[in-house]
């Protein structure tokens, strides 16, 4: 049978299969089964369940296309907890013997996070508390203005700050008794439970002006008394710890800041009888967690540090060299590799006898699917074929990697796709995409866009260059006050390889295009070469200057990032591709959200006009309701009308 092309419509009939949960006994497994549909312009996620032993004896838990995620077993029985937003909001749920799943929590605000007790009795969840003058809805609300009196006051991903906390609670599973531990003017985020079940392990900001606060500290709450124990003292930006099943340790994935927002993440290990912290990671120079940059998966969650029954060693997702692996650090530091290879590992759970593993994997030719795997064999087993009905229908284009030594020493990674039904001897038109970030790294797994552009006889280039994670420290801090320097040497560099090497590349019909900090790198691009014929910038930033006051991130992402401030507009305006707005020949489509608080649309407008009143050829196409996230996890239908518009107009231009 023949097959045909990806469009961007491929994106409704594919699935995302993430999030796999073992149950106590290593015996069942559920995972999350996401869709998007187009004629609700929303997102489905069910929660499926099969078994280790028989993968043909799977079966849909839940029904009615709501957003169900998060499953996790109970420790001690055959209990699924989840959220779920079947009544409007994300709420937790309990599923047992299979039936109607029991509601759990009415938080007006929803329910963000969740953990067992280790003995099962109890359920810790997090939720956010409005003030007390908003908890109850008032009849005829007026509009009130908003009374601003802090920096950090929105979010791309939560809107504008309205006085609202995180803070924990339990629930008793038996009695559905529920108790609220912290309160106040901060926010709490849930990490564990202590092993005695009677405590909870959280992190917080211990202050109230939090605007040029960005370190966190632990904290373990008790459950009866409500009492705080800090374990650190705002030294460190935590993202993650974890109590080995015995009690003695705590696991702390965190780091001290030394590069800002570019610095590698280390495991720390507090050993709770002598109160003795130890670095377990010093002499490894890698991410430690997923920093892929990539549009298709939905719902994944990274397991964090994962502890084995033994409370010998901690299993963890490790970023290098375009792939996330699987790796295993003991209490003495040694490390040991659990699944490695040319892929992306998006999940994983660890079984009890700790030496299998159920991993979600993708790679450039496959959105994904869960995979048993034996450590000790290296035997793999697929459990899911979720995909296969279509993918065997579709013409997939598999990247091939590149590697070459920059003339300034440093080796570089990428990957080149050929174009659908290539054919030797003819010559096809190149698209370079650039990820944001910086600080994030294109990998070893499915693009949906690349495979879009590849379907309208596009190759596709993609690199990490200076500022990517996953080739060391010194690699990802060396974009930091030089952007447009040597990251814009590495992409060009790459271009010039990547011709040389593949004579079938028609170099008169170059393209480029990328997000974030790949739409400032296209701006920065086209006003530094007229090489591309073609561009699309998305999401973009083009003025340091602006940028400062107006990104939710701004001031102290640009301080970080840029090592300017306000006092140095110099510097902001000469690493502003605004600046070279006058050089601008290429053909640029500019694509932005108009909620967009990361980067937001003032940044599109600015270019915008700058480019018409200079009578350049440019369109702007602006995304109504969309934020930062929209190539992600936008809605469904602007997904699509924006992969529509990026090959149309490389198809126009090209």
């Amino acid at each position: 049978m023949s097959k045909r092309v990806i469009t961007p419509e491929d994106l409704l009939q594919l699935r995302s299969v993430t999030s796999p949960a073992l149950s106590s006994n290593g015996e069942q497994l559920v995972y999350v089964e996401t869709t998007l549909h187009n004629e609700k312009n929303a997102y489905a996620a069910e929660l499926m369940k099969t078994s280790l032993t028989d993968p043909h004896s799977t079966v849909q838990l839940t029904q009615g296309e709501h957003v169900n995620r998060l499953p996790q077993w109970s420790p001690k029985e055959e209990i699924l907890a989840f959220i779920s937003n079947r009544t409007g909001t994300p709420q937790l749920f309990l599923l047992s013997g299979w039936g109607e799943p029991k509601q759990l929590t009415e938080e007006k605000k929803g329910v963000t996070d969740f953990k067992w007790s280790p003995d099962g009795t109890q359920i810790a969840y997090t939720s956010v508390q409005l003030p007390e003058d908003e908890k109850e809805d008032k009849e005829d609300k007026q509009l009130e203005p908003l009374v601003v009196n802090k920096m950090k006051y929105k979010s791309d991903a939560s809107g504008f700050w309205q006085g609202e906390y995180t803070h924990v609670f339990t629930v008793d599973i038996q009695s559905h008794k529920h108790s609220q531990l912290t309160s106040g003017e901060m926010s709490y985020t849930l990490l564990d439970w202590m092993s005695d079940s009677q405590q909870v392990l959280v992190t917080s900001v211990n202050q109230k002006d939090t605007d040029f606060v960005f370190t966190n500290d632990l904290l373990i709450l008790s459950v009866e008394t409500k009492e705080q124990v800090q374990l650190t003292d705002q030294t460190h930006v935590i993202s993650e710890a974890s109590v080995s099943p015995d009690g003695a340790y705590i696991a702390m994935r965190a780091h001290e800041r030394a590069y800002e927002n570019a610095t590698h993440f280390e495991i720390y290990l507090l050993e709770l009888a002598t109160t003795t912290w130890t670095k377990l990671t010093a002499d490894w120079d890698v991410q430690l967690g997923p920093v892929v940059a990539a549009d298709f998966l939905q719902n994944t969650v990274d397991p964090g540090l994962v502890w084995s029954q033994d409370s010998k060693s901690i299993s963890l997702l490790v970023s290098s060299n375009g792939n996330v692996d699987v790796y295993q650090v003991s209490v003495d530091g040694t490390r040991e590799a659990l699944l490695t290879g040319e892929q992306h590992v998006y999940g994983f759970a660890l079984h009890p006898d700790g030496q299998t593993l159920v991993a979600g994997i993708s790679t450039s030719g496959h959105p994904g699917d869960l995979y048993l795997t034996k450590v000790k064999t290296n035997e793999v087993t697929r459990l899911t074929t979720s995909n296969d009905s279509v993918l065997d229908e579709l013409e997939v284009v598999q990247a091939e990697e590149i590697r070459f030594t920059h003339e300034e020493g440093h080796e570089l990674q990428g990957w080149l796709m050929k174009p659908s039904g290539f054919s030797e001897g003819e010559s096809y038109p190149l698209i370079v995409e650039i990820h944001g970030g910086p600080h994030a790294m294109y990998a070893n797994s499915y693009m949906h866009e690349f495979q879009t552009l590849t379907s309208r006889g596009f190759a596709v280039l993609y690199i990490n260059p200076r500022g990517s994670l996953g080739y060391g420290q010194e690699f990802v801090n060396a974009v930091r006050g030089d952007y447009g320097g040597g990251d814009y040497r590495d992409i060009m560099a790459a271009v010039d390889y990547t011709l040389e090497q593949n004579p079938w590349i028609d170099e008169t019909r170059l393209g480029v295009t990328g997000g974030s900090y790949g739409g400032f790198m296209t701006n920065w691009i086209v006003g530094h070469t007229n090489r591309f014929k073609a561009a699309v910038t998305q999401r973009s930033i083009c003025n340091w200057t602006s940028f400062y006051g107006v990104s939710d991130i701004g001031y102290y992402f640009t301080e970080w990032q840029i090592q300017a401030d306000l006092n140095e507009t110099d510097k902001l305006w000469k690493h502003s591709p605004l600046a070279y707005v006058n050089q601008i020949e290429t053909p640029l489509l500019i694509l932005h959200g108009e909620k967009d608080y990361r980067c937001p649309i003032e940044q599109a407008e600015q270019l915008y006009i700058a480019l018409k009143r200079r009578e350049k050829t440019t369109t702007f196409i602006r995304f109504p309701e969309a934020n930062h996230e929209l190539s992600r996890s936008g809605k469904p239908s602007l997904r699509l009308r924006r992969l529509e518009a990026i090959g149309q107009w490389f198809d126009q231009y090209l």
